[in-house]
This record gives C-alpha cells, structure tokens and sequence, in this order.
C-alpha cells in the first residue's frame, strides 16, 4: 500500500466515499456531488499549498488511478484553540484489510518527523466500531464522546486524542 497527495483526478473516488448513503452513515448521510466536488478542489489547494495532507490510500497492485480510500490531516479550531484533527475513509470492497490502519499510523509517523501537528484529535462515530478501534489499536486515548458539526448536521462522536510520535505500532506493517 502507498499513500499519494489528493488530485483532481480523484473525483470519482471522493463521489464514491462522500455520496453514498453506507459510507457516510455515521457522518450524517450522503453529501450532495457538488458538495463533495467542491471539497475536492478546496483540498487540492490545501494540499498544494502544504495547509493540510489529503493521501489517498493505494492498494497493492493497483491498476492505474485505482484507490482504496483516503486519509486526511488538517488543522482545525475549536473555542479560540489551535489543534489537527484527523480523519479517514475506506472504501466497502476495501474494508477489514488494514488499510485503513496503516493509512493512519503513516500518516502519524509522519506528523512525528514533521513536528508541526502537535496532538492529533480524532472524531469517529460514537457506533462505528472499526474506526474507534483504529483508534484504540494505534494508542489514542479516549477523551469522551461530544457532539460536533459536519457538513452541518450535529454528530455524536467519540473523542480521541493521541501525540504523533507516542502512538503504537509505529513502523511498517
């Protein structure tokens, strides 16, 4: 598996994760493809200007332009503070291979070596098992569940928290 930055080659892929109504169950429901067409050239200017990482998660043996999800770091700000915030998506023929696991802890051994990030939260649905378990698996520690906005609507989510660097599992897979 390779993570590569985000391109506007990737739209179908982001319809893919964004639209349908099994992949974004536990974000609210499907975004509209204008919505999700938007996001993608808003991180393709993110990314290329090195505001956030946007990697989208190629299989081993892909064929051409082929990818099994995405990961994604941003900054993010809450009450006046400063954090990252990170998050992830795989798609359904992808899931229960790791990918998703790898995808986040590279992307944290990377915010360890770049040392801009600082602590990294993450917020997945309060009922999506496989994510919180990402979570717990690669050392986050759980600060609770809260409510936030995505996309407008209000989510309940399970709040982690882990430090780039002091995560488990560090290393290839």
């Amino acid at each position: 598996m390779m993570l590569r930055d985000v391109r506007s080659e990737d739209v179908e892929a982001y319809v893919r994760m964004r639209c349908d109504p099994v992949m974004m169950a536990e974000l609210g429901g499907p975004l509209s493809r204008e919505q999700v067409e938007a996001r993608l050239r808003k991180d393709v200017v993110e990314v290329a200007a090195d505001r956030c990482w946007a990697k989208m998660i190629v299989p081993d043996g892909a064929e051409d332009g082929e990818v099994a999800g995405a990961v994604m770091l941003w900054p993010q700000e809450e009450d006046g503070a400063a954090y990252s915030e990170i998050g992830w998506m795989v798609l359904p023929e992808y899931q229960g291979r790791g990918l998703a696991k790898t995808a986040v802890r590279r992307v944290l051994d990377a915010a360890a070596a770049d040392g801009r990030w600082g602590e990294v939260h993450a917020n997945p649905g309060a009922t999506n098992g496989p994510s919180n378990g990402i979570c717990r698996a690669l050392g986050f520690r759980l600060l609770g569940e809260r409510d936030l906005d995505f996309a407008g609507r209000i989510l309940r989510t399970n709040h982690w928290v882990v430090l780039p660097g002091k995560h488990t599992g560090s290393g290839a897979e």
